[in-house]
């Protein structure tokens, strides 16, 4: 905590007003713990005692009671034997606790992960490197084919698994080694002063190994360019806006990784009889007067009989 015999009010300290959300506090935290972190400020006192203050803040406000009890009593509540305080007289962690608590132990994902990505930009592999890439295809349907559903065949270019290599990325007999920047990893670490995070292989781009011959017709990639039927079956009751997915009916993974999946984004043509509002099916029908007023009947449509 500060240095100060008289501690700066938790909210001025993070910079925060007295209604902020949990999130906001949080946010708040964040982006001042950076600022003040020892390792960024290596010997400076003042930046130190500022990341105690603010951690000592941020265990207040981020925890419901305590926040409660200091915004009755203020800091009197955390005193021995004040009206806030726990069996204790209300001690506090480490700073670096807290700091720990909000970043995470190491590693790029998570909150951690943004922060880092806020401080200095993202550069991180993908924790799904070689997995084909997610497709989408928006697909119309007659208000019929919705209502009782059908099956549709679609045409479209995607990346398909290499038939020449089945997907190894290599000629046959060619010598695959493991990469000797990474090990095998696929990934090397990186370090930007107190981060240290993890990023795509140059040399290898990923996959952790070294192609002696590539493959002549997909170059090593595993995979080539084509264009591919599917059938899609849509089910009966689908409306403008669902989404259904094929799973695997995506692009194909670089050197035999797994294929992304298909979304069939369904759009219902407009009818030029029936508007339809969820399960219901409306529709005008032009009556005589005579009809209006005596009453009478009358044929009208349904989707499987026209009048």
């Amino acid at each position: 905590m500060s240095s100060r015999s008289t501690p700066r009010d938790c909210y001025e300290v993070l910079g925060i007003s007295k209604t902020a959300s949990p999130e906001e506090i949080k946010k708040a935290y964040r982006k001042l713990a950076i600022k003040f972190h020892p390792d960024k400020n290596p010997g400076d006192k003042e930046a130190e005692e500022k990341f105690k203050e603010l951690g000592h803040a941020y265990e207040i406000i981020s925890d419901p009671d305590k926040r409660a009890a200091y915004d009755r009593y203020g800091h009197a509540a955390f005193k021995q034997g004040g009206a806030g305080a726990g069996p204790a007289g209300g001690g506090f962690h480490d700073p670096f606790d807290v700091f720990r608590e909000v970043f995470g132990s190491g590693g790029g994902s998570g909150v951690f992960g943004d922060i880092f990505e806020q401080a200095f930009g993202s550069q991180g592999g993908s924790s799904r490197q070689g997995r084909g890439s997610d497709l989408r295809y928006d697909l119309e349907v007659t208000l019929e084919e919705a209502v009782r559903g059908c099956e549709k065949e679609i045409s479209i270019r995607k990346f398909e698994e290499c038939d020449s290599c089945q997907g190894s990325g290599a000629q046959a007999g060619s010598k695959v080694s493991t990469c000797g920047t990474c090990r095998g990893a696929g990934q090397v670490a990186v370090s930007r002063g107190f981060f240290s995070m993890a990023q795509t292989c140059p040399t290898c781009r990923g996959t952790g190994s070294i192609i002696e011959k590539p493959c002549t017709k997909c170059h090593g990639e595993g995979r080539v360019e084509k264009t591919s039927k599917i059938k899609i079956r849509i089910p009966a009751g689908v409306d403008s806006g669902s989404r259904l997915r094929s799973s695997g009916q995506g692009e194909a993974g670089s050197r035999g990784g797994p294929p992304g999946d298909l979304y069939i984004v369904v759009h219902v043509k407009e009818h030029p009889i029936f508007v339809r509002e969820e399960a219901d099916l409306y529709c005008e029908v032009p009556i005589s007067f005579a009809k209006a007023a005596l009453g009478g009947d009358v044929s009208v449509p349904t989707l499987e009989v026209k009048p």
